[in-house]
């Protein structure tokens, strides 16, 4: 406290410079705020100032420390959140990859599929039509027969009718009884 009082008398030694009066009078204004100032000085070590602000700055300063250790450990517990997420999203994106891949490759299969399909189906529509004009052929031949058949008998029944007798009709009946009676029994 001494040494404080003396720094700071040795300080106003300019306000000796100021006029007459002596320094260590209470008439000169600069004494008296000196005074004034110790006599602070006194009272703010008096009442323990320093060491509340001390405390304060202390408590200030550990709280400080606590908020960064707090931080640390978030900022820690951020990065792990973050290299989870990083791994989820690699392994998500080899697994779309993956399904890229398998999707092409099916597509492709399906494709091949569709083309043996398609082959498939144009060798049945193929035989269908084939056996369409065949049957178309074979319907059309057995048209022509029946209508030649039904023209030779037309034919055959004018022919027999214009050069037959009753004596000859009769002869052919009698004939055909007999070839169905020897054929039934």
């Amino acid at each position: 406290m001494k040494k404080l009082a003396l720094a700071l008398s040795l300080a106003a030694s300019p306000a000796f410079a100021a006029g007459d009066m002596p320094f260590f009078s209470l008439y000169n204004t600069n004494f008296v705020v000196l005074l004034a100032f110790l006599l602070f000085i006194a009272v703010l070590v008096y009442v323990k100032v320093p060491a509340k602000l001390g405390g304060a700055l202390d408590a200030r300063a550990e709280s400080i420390k606590a908020d960064l250790n707090e931080a640390k450990a978030l900022r820690e517990e951020a990065q792990t959140v973050l290299a989870s997420y990083e791994r989820k999203q690699k392994e998500v994106k080899d697994q779309a990859e993956r399904i890229i891949e398998h999707a092409k490759t099916e597509a492709a299969m399906a494709a091949e599929q569709a083309k043996a399909d398609l082959k498939a189906s144009i060798k049945r529509r193929l035989a269908a039509a084939e056996d369409q004009i065949a049957s178309a052929q074979a319907a059309a031949v057995k048209d022509v027969r029946d209508r030649a058949i039904q023209i030779a008998v037309a034919a055959a029944s004018d022919v027999i009718a214009a050069n037959m007798t009753a004596a000859d009709g009769n002869a052919l009946v009698d004939d055909a009884i007999k070839a169905v009676g020897e054929k039934l029994h």
